[in-house]
C-alpha cells in the first residue's frame, strides 16, 4: 500500500500492529479527534489519570478507559469495550487488547507500532451491544499519523459477551473489495 497522501485502510487490509506474525487489527473506537502519544512498552502510561481520555468521551482517562485497562472495572457495552480498546492502542497497552479478545480468535502475542500516532475516533454505528445483549456489532473510523501522513481505519467490529464480559471477536467481513 502506497503511503503518498491520505491513507485508508480498510478491515482486512494489513494495519499497525503483529499479532503473531500476522496483520491484525483490535477493534476499538472513540468520537473525538483528541490527540495522543503512545508509550514505550515499560515507560509507563502516556496519560494520568486527569488528562482526558483518549476515547473522545470528554471524560478523564481515570474516570473513563484507564479502569478498564487496569481491570478495576469492565465495560458494560461493546461501544465502551470498542472505545477501550481504542484508547488501549493510544496509550499503548497491549496487555489489554489481548486480555478483552476473544479466545477463539486472540492472537498469541501483539506487537504494537511504536511510530504510530492515534489521533481520534468517531462510532459511526452501533447494532445491539447493550448491556442486555449477548452479540453486538459497532462500526468506527479511527484516525492516526504515521511519518507525519494522516490515515484512517474504518472497520465494523463483532463483539460477544463471554462469562458476563464483552470481548473483541474481529471486523465483520466486508462484501466486495
Amino acid at each position: 500500500m502506497s503511503r503518498r497522501g491520505p491513507a485508508r485502510k480498510d478491515a482486512g487490509q494489513d494495519d499497525h500492529l503483529t499479532a503473531a506474525g500476522a496483520g491484525a487489527r483490535g477493534g476499538v473506537a472513540p468520537r473525538a479527534q483528541t490527540p495522543c502519544v503512545p508509550r514505550k512498552p515499560g515507560s509507563g502510561p502516556a496519560v494520568t489519570a486527569a488528562d482526558p481520555c483518549p476515547c473522545g468521551r470528554g471524560l478523564p482517562y481515570g474516570g473513563c478507559c484507564g479502569p478498564f485497562h487496569q481491570g478495576t472495572a469492565a465495560p458494560a457495552t461493546a461501544e465502551l469495550l470498542l472505545r477501550s480498546r481504542y484508547s488501549a492502542f493510544a496509550v499503548g497497552d497491549p496487555a489489554y487488547l489481548l486480555r478483552s479478545w476473544h479466545p477463539a480468535t486472540r492472537p498469541a502475542g501483539l506487537r504494537l507500532d511504536p511510530g504510530l500516532r492515534w489521533a481520534g475516533l468517531e462510532v459511526l454505528a452501533t447494532d445491539r451491544g447493550g448491556p442486555w445483549h449477548s452479540e453486538g456489532t459497532v462500526a468506527f473510523i479511527a484516525r492516526y499519523s504515521e511519518g507525519g501522513e494522516a490515515g484512517e481505519l474504518r472497520e465494523t467490529s463483532r463483539f460477544t459477551r463471554e462469562s458476563g464480559a464483552w470481548r473483541y471477536v474481529g471486523p465483520v467481513p466486508t462484501t466486495g473489495t
